[in-house]
Order: C-alpha cells, then sequence, then structure tokens
C-alpha cells in the first residue's frame, strides 16, 4: 500500500511540474504566452492516456495478488 501511494503521488508530482524538452521550449516561446499555455496543456493530455493506462494495468495486477 506504501509503493501505490508513493506511486501515486509522484505522478501527481510530474502532472503539475509543465515540463517540455527543449525543442518544445523554444517552440512554445516563438507562438507567444497564450499558445504556450494551451501546448502545454496539449502535452499533458497527451501524457494523460499512457498513464492512464498503465495505471489501469497496476491496479488490476494489485487486485489479483490480494491475498
Amino acid at each position: 500500500m506504501k509503493r501505490i501511494s508513493l506511486l501515486i503521488l509522484s505522478q501527481l508530482l510530474v502532472a503539475s511540474a509543465m515540463a517540455q524538452c527543449s525543442i518544445c521550449t523554444k517552440t512554445a516561446a516563438q507562438i507567444g504566452q497564450e499558445a504556450g499555455k494551451g501546448f502545454n496543456a496539449g502535452i499533458l493530455y497527451l501524457a494523460a492516456m499512457p498513464f492512464a493506462i498503465a495505471g489501469y494495468i497496476a491496479f488490476k495486477w494489485w487486485k489479483q495478488d490480494k491475498p
């Protein structure tokens, strides 16, 4: 249970970081502040599905291993 809580907490912290690669940062700086915010939101939107799938698999695995 401790590991799952730590995993969930780390995912929440990563999602709020709004991190970008160097190419994305340069592109966002060139298109302006409002468009850059939308660009950040798009990156987070695209990252949400793989995290959701991994979370679902981890949850099913955890439920199956419960005695």
